[in-house]
């Protein structure tokens, strides 16, 4: 029986303060079954993974999976690329973007839809470190007014 419905396994929070999402992709993933096993046991880490294209083909650098404890000479490297998989068009509007603008790709987390892993890949464009300033003053500013908000209510 396929369990229905979206589990988040690992998300890649560190790319919101670092990027500028402009637009989010959907993505398989080729993995290997000890590969799948560890990920539904949440032992992944997306923090300094970025994506590239090579020869028409999406792949995905720096995702470490944990080896499965329970696995044998079936464990792969933690840290190998691996293949995502998207229509070509996809990848090749993609590609294109990332060449010439100034973008790059980077994959904002994991997780299981209908017993399927899958990969959300952000199509992102840096920030500077004044941005990165100013983003945190906003967050502070808001934490503030809703802090004194809810005090008043009270």
């Amino acid at each position: 029986m396929e369990k229905k419905g979206v589990k988040i396994a690992a998300q890649n929070r560190k790319a919101h303060h670092d990027y500028y999402v402009e637009e989010k992709y959907e993505a398989g993933i080729e993995l290997a079954g000890t590969e799948v096993k560890s990920v539904r046991a949440g032992t992944l880490n997306l923090k300094d993974s970025y994506c590239s294209v090579k020869d028409g083909e999406l792949f995905v650098h720096g995702m470490h999976i944990s080896p499965y404890e329970k696995g044998n000479i079936f464990n792969k490297d933690p840290v190998r690329p691996r293949r995502l998989l998207m229509h070509k068009r996809e990848i090749r509007k993609l590609h294109a973007l990332v060449k010439q603008d100034g973008y790059t790709l980077v994959p904002l987390s994991v997780y299981f839809k209908d017993s399927r892993v899958k990969v959300e890949v952000g199509l992102c464009k840096g920030k500077k470190n004044y941005d990165k300033r100013d983003a945190a003053a906003q967050r502070d500013a808001k934490r503030e007014m809703d802090r004194a908000m809810k005090d008043r209510r009270v």
